[in-house]
């Protein structure tokens, strides 16, 4: 009898098991979801150097740099700090219409956001 309980209570610690690895696979694929409106500055680049969003959504970008990097729109509209290491800003794009935008301590480093 003994035995057999804990053969059972085995099986069911690998269902639970399993269970959970997929729970957290599907949360993961949900918090990578989330971070579809997201740019990254990395090597001195954007990446990707154009992104496209629904009007009212939100950008944010990331310097995983360990130079300070800004988010400055050509048309003025937006215009970061100068952003350190892991630092984030973000901008909701209430328009429809294409943005350029550009590091202005690195002006090579250029990039775009479309909006429909």
């Amino acid at each position: 009898m003994l035995t057999k309980n804990f053969g059972r209570n085995l099986i069911n610690a690998f269902a639970v098991t399993a269970m959970l690895a997929t729970t957290s696979a599907a949360g993961t694929g949900a918090a990578m979801a989330q971070d579809a409106n997201a740019v990254v500055m990395k090597n001195f680049d954007f990446a990707p150097m154009s992104i496209t969003v629904k009007v009212g959504s939100s950008v944010t970008w990331k310097n995983l740099d360990g130079e300070p990097h800004t988010v400055t729109s050509v048309d003025g509209l937006f215009r970061s700090g100068a952003l350190d290491q892991n630092d984030t800003f973000t901008f909701k794009f209430e328009k429809p219409g294409t943005y350029k935008y550009l590091c202005s301590i690195h002006p090579r480093m250029m990039a775009s956001v479309v909006v429909q």
